[in-house]
């Protein structure tokens, strides 16, 4: 069984208070590109060897992801948990399950989405 999720974060740096001199505001520069970046992460257990404990695999990527970018992701996913069935759980999120994403999944008897 294998937990799916994916989060998108900012990759511009945290602005925040800081200590100045009295009297003078204290410049913080940066460049305001607004640039994001995706993560998927999959958490589960291999089922052939219990006793190797959590295993977590990730992928990030400039951008979002889409059904094309979950498929390379569930890819990565196949060759982490070779030679096993992947139960995999995730979220309702459009890319999860539109045409293209049930039509790619019902060629793989490897995996079975929930």
């Amino acid at each position: 069984m294998v937990f799916l999720d994916e989060s998108g974060v900012s990759l511009l740096p945290q602005i925040r208070r800081t200590y100045s001199p009295r009297g003078h505001t204290p410049l913080l520069r940066h460049r305001l590109n607004w640039k994001r970046a995706s993560m998927a992460g999959a958490l589960g257990y291999h089922s052939t060897d219990p006793d190797r404990g959590a295993r977590l695999c990730f992928r990030l990527k400039p951008g979002s992801y889409d059904t094309t970018g979950l498929i390379e992701v569930l890819e990565q996913v196949k060759v982490f948990y070779r030679g096993e069935n992947v139960v995999l759980v995730w979220d309702g999120l459009s890319a999860h399950w539109n045409r293209a994403m049930r039509a790619w999944a019902a060629g793989r008897d490897w995996l079975t989405l929930e």
